[in-house]
């Protein structure tokens, strides 16, 4: 069933001035508008193609870190070709770059544009990419986006990945993401399941989706490479229709790798092929294209109960 979220605002949170809003870091999140309706995750390239009888698929990836030597992310040019290699064989058509953006890297659009340019000649066709920003949110980050909004958004689009600080998120953050709207921006709150603060209390997630936010949770989430206490997370969200977006927020190709299949069959196992292809497919490809999401339901309310090894 499709449940489309109405025009682009966020539905509730008062205005803050930008100056209460600065005061609030070390680095937190942001958020913005999006859409809805329902789905599975990919077991693998062949099956998933095969079971689409042919028909060409879309997946996207919106958050990774395969730029070389610009984070903490590929080491060299050799990496980065292996990283995309890996993911278009994983059935991954289009990718963006997300470089971080925060007090130990630097972000230089457009020389990181001119590395994506770069990158694109060596791949050639196997894979599409484009550029975003891990933009973490900073006093001196804000300042800049809500004077350059498009400066950190995903290239053409008006949505940004925001992380969120694992040590502190007051509670005015909502006001944050009010100011970035009234600039034009969605943000995307990136990996809230792996926050060790959200996942004490994930309900402030929830609200957030009800509240028009983006939600992207890491793929390797929900298959346990981040350990138990952040899949039961994971899965919590899920359940509760406050995931919008699976992302590979890869790395390398040994540990935190560009693959999105085995992400997508776990998120299908919970909530259904449909929703699961909305999490890989529909969603993200709206997000580089600066559309509405197709799915954004309206988010499941109610209470987290801790149990034992929460």
């Amino acid at each position: 069933m499709l449940m489309l979220q109405k025009g682009g605002k966020l539905r509730q949170g008062k205005r803050a001035s930008a100056s209460a809003c600065l005061r609030l870091f070390p680095t937190f999140p942001q958020l913005s508008p999006a859409f809805s309706f329902r789905g599975n995750l990919l077991k693998s390239n062949e099956e998933h193609h095969h079971k689409r009888a042919g028909v060409s698929t879309t997946v996207v990836d919106i958050h990774s870190h395969i730029l070389p030597e610009v984070d903490d992310g590929s080491k060299s040019w050799e990496v980065s070709l292996a990283m995309c290699r890996m993911a278009a064989a994983d059935g991954i058509t289009h990718q963006v770059a997300t470089p971080h953006a925060n007090d130990r890297y630097h972000y230089d659009r457009p020389y990181l544009q001119g590395l994506v340019a770069h990158l694109q000649q060596l791949v050639g066709n196997l894979i599409t990419l484009s550029l975003g920003c891990d933009f973490h949110l900073s006093y001196d980050n804000m300042q800049d986006v809500l004077a350059n909004p498009a400066r950190y958004a995903i290239e053409g689009s008006h949505y940004m990945l925001v992380e969120l600080s694992n040590y502190s998120v007051p509670q005015q953050i909502s006001d944050c993401f009010t100011q970035l709207g009234d600039r034009g921006i969605t943000a995307v709150i990136t990996h809230p399941e792996r926050n060790p603060i959200l996942r004490e209390s994930p309900q402030r997630v929830v609200e957030w989706a009800e509240q028009g936010c983006v939600v992207q949770m890491t793929g390797s989430a929900l298959t346990g490479f981040w350990g138990e206490r952040v899949r039961r997370a994971a899965q919590w969200l899920l359940e509760r229709d406050a995931v919008h977006v699976l992302a590979t927020d890869a790395h390398d190709t040994e540990k935190r790798v560009p693959l999105l299949s085995t992400a997508r069959e776990a998120a299908a196992e919970i909530c259904g092929e449909d929703v699961a292809d909305a999490l890989v497919e529909a969603n993200p490809t709206a997000i580089i294209h600066s559309q509405p999401l197709p799915y954004f339901p309206r988010p499941v309310t109610g209470g987290y109960r801790k149990t034992p090894g929460n």
